[in-house]
């Protein structure tokens, strides 16, 4: 090439390479669809409600060291909070196949995953444990762990053969042998430290459980304004999304529903197909873990709206 033409080519190529990146990064253009909703909202079928609060649920168990609550039940999950005074420990145990995930709410923990060294669980730590492999815990200090499991519903738990099963009612434990177990990988890890890593070391929230039945994101933002309640978020078909919040306070809008304004531990409920938005109020950061089924799972968005709200 005549070396006249080389000049222009290396100014023009910058901006090319800048092009390309930038159409390969940039958000596709939203499509548009007649999407399905049913003409009376889904209900809320119990225990599920729009807002569980922390404080409510503490009380019913005031006094009591050992208990546990359904606060969620879906096709999909039951989510319980569950408390273990001190001392106490479950038995080692795991599930057939899908992932049991946990926030800490109080207390502290030793866990115990097979081929992960145990670690202690303290307040705000995202814990989980990957199908066939199993895992205990125990209560560590003076005060009763208090965690908000979430797991597959309908599921009963497996013991290696080494351990006693605990009686279900309706159920029996056959001797069997099985192969094949679940791993950790570059989202999927044993636990997040949110306090150590996120709030103060400046980590980003984004995925903590991410498979082919699960996401439970971690969203974390400083508060804004309430919006016009004419901005309705999103919705899902054919399932229900939930949310513990993590961290400061957060406003929720869900259709049919008035204004929700939770705190930390509280429980937020959506059922199937109804609008809703979440996002984090006051002057401070909020940070919600957000549950859905089979990532990555179709938001439908009023037409104009900013896709991601």
């Amino acid at each position: 090439m005549p070396i006249k033409y080389l000049a222009p080519l290396a100014a023009v190529l910058p901006a090319l390479f800048c092009l390309a990146a930038s159409a390969q990064t940039a958000r596709p253009a939203p499509l548009h669809a007649w999407a399905p909703q049913p003409v009376k909202p889904a209900p809320f079928t119990a225990p599920n409600k729009p807002l569980k609060r922390l404080a409510d649920i503490l009380a019913r168990h005031k006094g009591k060291s050992d208990w546990a609550e359904t606060e969620v039940l879906t096709r999909d999950y039951v989510g319980q909070y569950i408390s273990m005074g001190p001392g106490q420990k479950t038995k080692t145990m795991f599930w057939a196949d899908d992932r049991v995930f946990w926030w800490v709410q109080s207390g502290q923990m030793k866990v115990s995953i097979e081929g992960q060294e145990p670690f202690i669980a303290g307040k705000g730590f995202l814990v989980q444990v990957p199908y066939r492999i199993p895992y205990a815990m125990e209560t560590v200090g003076n005060e009763p762990a208090v965690r908000f499991e979430i797991r597959a519903a309908g599921e009963v738990p497996s013991y290696p053969a080494a351990e006693t099963p605990t009686p279900v009612k309706g159920w029996k434990f056959v001797d069997t042998i099985y192969t094949g177990r679940g791993k950790y990988d570059e989202i999927n890890k044993p636990y997040l430290d949110f306090e150590k890593d996120v709030v103060q070391g400046g980590a980003k929230g984004g995925g903590f459980v991410r498979d082919d039945h699960t996401w439970a994101n971690v969203i974390r933002a400083p508060g804004v304004p309430t919006p016009s309640p004419s901005s309705w978020g999103h919705f899902h078909e054919n399932f229900a999304e939930f949310w513990v919040v993590m961290e400061g306070k957060l406003e929720f809008l869900i259709e049919g529903e008035p204004l929700i304004r939770a705190e930390v531990g509280d429980i937020v409920f959506a059922p199937e197909e109804r609008w809703h938005r979440a996002l984090s109020a006051g002057s401070g950061m909020g940070t919600r873990l957000a549950i859905t089924p089979r990532p990555p799972s179709l938001h439908y968005y009023q037409p104009g709206a900013s896709l991601g709200d």
